[in-house]
């Protein structure tokens, strides 16, 4: 149970992070998030959407905050640094969109991709690895490509 609490805290904080200048912000609407879950845990209708409705909710609060710190730096007067911070929201954007695609793949098809693109092994080196023709690995890396892009269209 702690771990799912955890990891919900976690996804909550990257969808903060998307909509808010920093990562106080994004502290800050995770907490009043929770605050809000909390206390209308009951208009949940079913149990297992709680992952989404807390995001929905992280992201409304996230909303909220960046609005009221708008109006706090008015356009002339922005915080220094703020486009690199509006790059990095940006960036937390892709991230999570990359980590929920690769979530929806089975463990041993995200394993694949984590080993030819993150860690950088050759085609050649992950079949010799697992056991399977090099030809295997390359179809099913192919296919996997085509499926995420597929998913990406939508």
């Amino acid at each position: 149970m702690e771990d799912k609490l955890l990891q919900l805290y976690n996804s909550m904080i990257v969808v903060a992070m998307s909509n808010v200048r920093n990562q106080s912000d994004a502290q800050d609407a995770v907490q009043e998030a929770w605050v809000r879950i909390l206390t209308k845990h009951r208009t949940l209708r079913e149990r297992d959407k709680l992952d989404a409705w807390a995001k929905v909710i992280t992201a409304n609060t996230a909303r909220t905050i960046n609005k009221q710190s708008r109006m706090t730096y008015p356009l002339g007067d922005r915080d220094p640094g703020a486009e690199e911070l509006y790059c990095r929201r940006d960036e937390h954007r892709i991230m999570m969109e990359i980590r929920e695609l690769l979530e929806s793949l089975d463990s041993r098809t995200r394993a694949l991709l984590l080993y030819k693109f993150y860690y950088g092994y050759r085609d050649q080196e992950i079949a010799a690895a697992w056991q399977v023709p090099i030809g295997t690995i390359k179809a099913r890396i192919h296919r996997t490509k085509h499926r995420l892009r597929q998913w990406m269209s939508y």
